[in-house]
């Protein structure tokens, strides 16, 4: 497999504005919970309470009862966000893990890349091997855009997945410019660098999700299955 052709830019951060421990273990179907929201003739998203959602600010306003409209579960939500509100969020998810990684965890992260990319969301990780591999694998199935923060100097020692490669140079020290960069964190699996990136991601007041072994520190919202996480990853966007 070779990375895909099309690029796209990596914008200036933003944090969220809320981290709700309620996520955490939500154990919806994939993408199917029921979940109130609709679109408009006007192709506004709208939910249960007639509120209208602003994209802009990511944040409900009041409005009228609305009957009929399309119903959206809240991935697809997010798409519609990303692809059609003219706000997508620009700043990526990022995904972390070891390098030495069960196939467990492997396949976690194939699926978390696949689920991030259709709903159209941006992925960072550290871009070498392991669980940085098969994320950007799964983005790669998934048609979307991976970016590889290297803590390697020389871009040739990326996996072949990514779509975008920045060879740092810094060493360990580029952990935190995936925590400060990422929106918000998943990490599957542990080692020392993963926690680092946990506890950085945590000091900056992003929200961190935990799968397949990730570590247990207070903060984490920890979830069984990579659907539970990507869920509960369209649950902050679409709060």
């Amino acid at each position: 497999m070779t990375p895909p052709k099309q690029s796209a830019p990596l914008d200036a951060p933003r944090v969220p504005a809320s981290a709700s421990t309620a996520l955490a273990g939500a154990s919806a179907p994939p993408g199917h919970a029921s979940t109130g929201l609709r679109l408009d003739d006007a192709a506004a998203l709208r939910d249960d309470q007639g509120r209208r959602f602003e994209p802009a600010q990511r944040v409900w306003q009041p409005g009228a009862a609305l009957t009929g409209g399309q119903p959206l579960d809240r991935r697809a939500a997010v798409r519609w966000l990303q692809r059609d509100s003219g706000h997508p969020l620009r700043t990526p998810i990022g995904v972390i893990g070891p390098r030495e990684a069960t196939d467990t965890q492997l396949a976690a992260a194939r699926v978390i890349g696949e689920g991030l990319a259709r709903m159209g969301l941006t992925v960072v990780c550290g871009g070498r091997h392991g669980v940085m591999q098969a994320v950007a694998e799964g983005v790669h199935v998934g048609g979307g855009v991976s970016i590889g923060m290297l803590p390697d100097a020389t871009p040739e020692l990326a996996n072949p997945f990514l779509t975008h490669v920045i060879a740092t140079g810094l060493g360990e020290a580029r952990n935190a410019i995936i925590a400060r960069s990422a929106h918000l964190l998943i990490a599957i699996g542990d080692s020392y660098g993963t926690l680092s990136e946990v506890a950085l991601g945590l000091q900056f007041g992003k929200p961190v999700l935990g799968l397949d072994g990730a570590a247990r520190v207070d903060g984490v919202q920890h979830h069984a299955t990579p659907d539970s996480a990507l869920n509960a990853v369209a649950a902050l966007l679409i709060p």
